[in-house]
């Protein structure tokens, strides 16, 4: 299966973008702004677009207010590096990249997935962090592999990867749109899950672990489904914001300030 996946991202995929986690749309520290001003250039303000749904990379802190995070948190970091101050947009997932050409963000950063159909759409950092996709299934669940699949009732966050993955035709992989259903957030799927209307929710490992640690009676299968890489999305064609996030990448990952903002919250096992 991770052979067949490999191949479908790689070569063959040709299906809806990458959409992820829905929640309420908001804004968090300050207005959005003119969606037709660059705050990159301006030097200012940096404006990254996230769908806070998505622990730990990105949610909302105990206040209920800030929305926190690995990506929050990187971005941050950059935003500092680059001299600007961070402004966080929360929307759809499925929005971002639209609101990337339309200029109201700057960033997309939101455990976003690099892929073929995402790269004719947007510029991507280099890469950040590992994401891996697992299963979730309730405990007396008859799912105990991936094999196993075949026949159930999949429930996904709208457009991700696990999404793509299990939507895709048989051939090439997947298990076809019959046997996929989409949520807006993963929440929602996992609500879904415990009321008995899908089999299993596919979904990244680190929520998938916030999800599972917070209702009873769900469990992560130990065969991950696939592996992939995050990355921070860019407007198409800004070439200069994007050598900017690069090279402050770069210096994060050398003075272990990344390693440093994972390690916080993703502990060691």
């Amino acid at each position: 299966m991770k052979k067949i996946l490999t191949a479908l991202l790689a070569g063959t995929m040709a299906l809806t973008m990458l959409a992820g986690c829905g929640s309420k749309p908001a804004e968090n520290n300050g207005a959005q702004g003119d969606a037709n001003n660059n705050a990159a250039a301006s030097g200012e303000t940096l404006r990254m677009g996230t769908n806070a749904t998505f622990p730990p990379y990105e949610f909302y802190g105990d206040n209920g207010t800030d929305i926190v995070g690995i990506d929050a948190d990187i971005a941050k970091a950059i935003a500092d590096k680059l001299g600007m101050t961070l402004e966080i947009v929360d929307q759809d997932f499925d929005s971002l990249p639209a609101a990337l050409e339309a200029g109201s963000i700057d960033i997309a950063a939101a455990g976003m997935t690099v892929t073929p159909d995402r790269q004719t759409q947007m510029d991507f950092s280099e890469s950040y962090a590992t994401g891996v996709q697992v299963v979730i299934v309730p405990e007396n669940s008859d799912i105990k592999s991936i094999d196993d699949l075949t026949g159930k009732l999949i429930g996904v966050q709208q457009g991700t990867t696990g999404d793509i993955y299990c939507a895709a035709d048989p051939a090439d992989g997947g298990y076809g749109e019959d046997a996929v259903r989409r949520f807006n957030s993963g929440p929602l799927a996992v609500e879904a899950l415990k009321n008995g209307q899908v089999d299993c929710v596919v979904i990244d490992q680190e929520p998938a672990k916030n999800y599972v640690a917070a209702n009873a009676g769900l469990s992560i299968l130990d065969t991950e489904f696939a592996v992939e890489d995050y990355a921070i999305g860019i407007k198409k064609g800004n070439t200069e914001l994007l050598d900017k996030v690069n090279s402050a990448l770069q210096e994060l990952k050398a003075d272990g300030t990344i390693d440093q903002i994972i390690g916080t919250y993703i502990k060691a096992e």
